[in-house]
């Protein structure tokens, strides 16, 4: 969204140092607690002193004003909520007292883009990194080969392949846990356990299986979908090749996904290989079959090696997932700083959670390039508020448990805050699920909110790689794209070493600013892209992968 200076990082920073908490715009009416407030403490708001009537825990917000039922509740400068009934100055903002509620307004679309200050991106101006140069112009940042069941019945299969080429390539990431069990059954650890492989492909950084509960017992659009999703995981500048298995009778066809191939790789220059089971001798035929194609497409792989590549041949995802009441003011606006560099930088970035954007969309609309990407954005935004309305749900039902737990009260304070992973920049595209992100600068992604479909999504639409926010801690992942975990205070980045990557907790403390430390995630980004940093989700092959199923998720 459109930030204008009284919201400025710099703002932000400067606000919270030393500060018991924080206003976020000059418009808004509420601060947020950076940490826990007694009943009686006096908070300095201008030239306002705010005396709490009850205590504040840190992350919630608190009224600056004695506000009436009905009353406005705004926080980022927009609107967040309407009171539900009268709320004192120094009260705590509540469930209770606080209904969702969002801006009306249309602005129309360029007027925000006029006026976006492009950053400084000259330490950056020569940067490049190493990634893998596909036929078709794509650089991936990761070399794998992709095995994918057409439908749930070959899930089975998909896990005897992915046993039996572990097995085989020594690569198997639960070996430390599967000698825990045994020591823990037996009562004696292996002193001597086998030593990891030298892997015989070492320009390929492995084999991922894919599993999901869909292909067949649902609509023709959902296996449209999915075949949709697959062909970009498939043509995904990441992956080398892949080995596709179908059982023969399911609704999503061969035919199908070769269609939606055909779409994305016109030239069929991605080699992939189909095997149907109703069609082979045995299921022993299959899984020699299988492997003959995994261990060939390897030796392909295996020929390609990483090259420096342009910043523009890099798009990044952006996700967040267990956000909790400094998300929106650490570690959203130091990824949307990021992603604000890259695009001035000539790069892409993607931004999805269509209802995690409710209470936004104004904002985006006016950032939008032209008016037929505005009413684009509007129509699917609609389209989805329908569907949820039809089947008796709201966006207003997306915070979760630990959301509300955490200070994010309604859906419309969650969106203003998820909102700022996308920065500032204007927005070139966008994008129905599955559609595939073509134009350099930020594009906006339908997706659900739920993390994982989401980020499945952003990687079927070209993301190659993903920054993913978290307050409260996720260990979400990807099969084919490195995703890097940012923590939006320091407690969980300590509490949670082995899944975060980047902690963002020294915005809150006031002790650096959003532009340095927006400077250090991009280096990091071009780091993971070229390998020379591995991501904590890589190293706990953390490979989530869930398909859409385009009925109602929030």
């Amino acid at each position: 969204m459109a930030i204008d200076t009284n919201s400025s990082p710099q703002t932000i920073a400067s606000d919270s140092a030393g500060h018991p908490s924080l206003r976020v715009h000059a418009r808004d009416n509420v601060r947020v607690a950076l940490r826990d407030l007694a009943a009686g403490t006096e908070i300095e708001d201008g030239n306002e002193i705010i005396r709490l009537v009850e205590p504040i825990r840190h992350k919630h917000k608190f009224a600056l004003c004695d506000l009436k039922t009905g009353d406005t509740v705004t926080m980022y400068g927009v609107t967040v909520g309407r009171a539900t009934q009268p709320i004192a100055a120094g009260a705590a903002i509540r469930t209770d007292n606080l209904a969702h509620s969002t801006d009306s307004d249309s602005t129309g679309p360029g007027a925000s883009e006029a006026h976006w200050q492009m950053p400084d991106v000259s330490a950056f101006s020569t940067a490049t990194f190493d990634g893998f140069h596909r036929p078709d112009g794509q650089v991936g940042t990761a070399n794998i080969w992709l095995v994918v069941p057409l439908v749930f019945c070959e899930n089975r299969n998909i896990e005897v392949l992915r046993q039996s080429v572990a097995e085989a390539l020594g690569d198997d990431p639960y070996r430390d846990y599967k000698r825990m069990a045994k020591a823990m059954l037996h009562g004696v650890d292996d002193d001597n356990p086998s030593p990891l492989h030298v892997s015989p492909f070492p320009n390929v950084d492995g084999v991922r299986f894919l599993t999901h509960h869909q292909g067949c017992g649902t609509t023709d659009d959902d296996a449209l979908a999915l075949c949709r999703l697959l062909a970009g995981y498939i043509n995904h500048p990441n992956v080398a090749g892949a080995t596709v298995l179908s059982l023969g009778c399911q609704k999503a066809q061969i035919a199908m996904l070769k269609q939606a191939m055909k779409e994305r790789d016109p030239e069929g220059l991605r080699p992939v290989h189909y095997i149907e089971q109703q069609a082979t001798a045995s299921e022993e035929a299959l899984i020699r079959e299988a492997l003959t194609t995994i261990f060939d497409g390897l030796r392909e792989a295996n020929r390609v090696e990483r090259q420096p590549a342009p910043l523009s041949k890099l798009r990044i995802g952006v996700e967040c997932g267990g956000s909790d009441g400094f998300s929106g003011l650490s570690a959203n606006p130091v990824v949307g700083a990021t992603i604000d560099r890259l695009v001035a930088l000539g790069g892409s970035g993607i931004l999805s959670e269509f209802p995690e954007l409710c209470g936004v969309e104004h904002e985006l609309r006016a950032r939008c390039v032209d008016d037929a990407t505005a009413q684009r954005f509007t129509t699917l935004m609609e389209a989805y508020q329908r569907h949820a309305a039809a089947v008796g749900a709201d966006f207003s039902m997306n915070p979760s448990p630990g959301n509300i737990r955490d200070g994010l009260i309604t859906d419309a304070m969650k969106s203003a805050g998820a909102a700022r992973k996308g920065g500032d920049s204007p927005v070139v595209e966008v994008l129905d699920y599955t559609e595939p992100a073509t134009r350099p600068g930020l594009s906006l992604l339908c997706t659900p909110g739920s993390d994982v479909e989401s980020t499945t999504a952003l990687v079927g639409s070209g993301a190659n790689l993903v920054i993913f926010t978290t307050g409260l801690g996720t260990p979400t992942g990807n099969p084919v794209v490195p995703v890097l975990k940012v923590s939006s205070n320091s407690d969980l980045a300590r509490r949670m070493a082995d899944i975060i990557d980047f902690d963002t907790g020294a915005v809150i403390r006031g002790e650096t600013s959003i532009d340095e430390l927006a400077d250090q995630l991009l280096q990091l980004c071009l780091d993971t892209a070229s390998a020379r940093y591995a991501p904590r989700a890589v190293e706990l092959a953390q490979y989530d992968f869930i398909p859409w199923k385009r009925g109602v998720s929030l």
